[in-house]
């Protein structure tokens, strides 16, 4: 099933200075352009849009050769801004349990340059020394 909607990106005003591509009337057929307006949080609020990212990422983690090792250095790109517990993606991407990638970071056994409770949704390193 197909569905279309129409979407407030800006105000009126805004149009003044937005770019001509953005106003075409190509524009609304533009697949990669929706992606990226469905990525800014304004016109999400705006237009009262909630994502479903349920299943919208893996983690490759090229096999399980490299599981244990005794440090293991590992950093995730993001080729879309999808928002993402780290703590889940950890456990689904290297073995452990939830609530193990919870005890190794409180260890600190599981290090990073972000905080790796709550959401992120941007390119992200870290280190798991077992």
């Amino acid at each position: 099933m197909r569905a279309t909607w129409v979407l407030t990106v800006a105000s009126a005003r805004w149009r003044r200075v937005a770019s001509s591509a953005l106003l075409s009337p190509r524009a609304g057929n533009d697949s990669g352009l929706t992606a990226e307006l469905l990525q800014d949080p304004v016109v999400r609020r705006r237009n009262r849009i909630a994502l479903d990212w349920d299943n919208a990422w893996r983690l490759d983690t090229g096999g399980s050769d490299h599981l244990d090792r005794e440090v293991i250095d590992v950093s995730v790109r993001f080729a879309a801004r999808i928002p993402v517990r780290p703590v889940r993606l950890i456990a689904e991407g290297c073995g452990p349990s939830r609530a193990e990638v919870e005890r190794l970071i409180t260890e600190g056994k599981l290090v990073s340059a972000v905080r790796l409770s709550g959401k992120l949704s941007g390119d992200v390193t870290f280190t798991l020394k077992r």
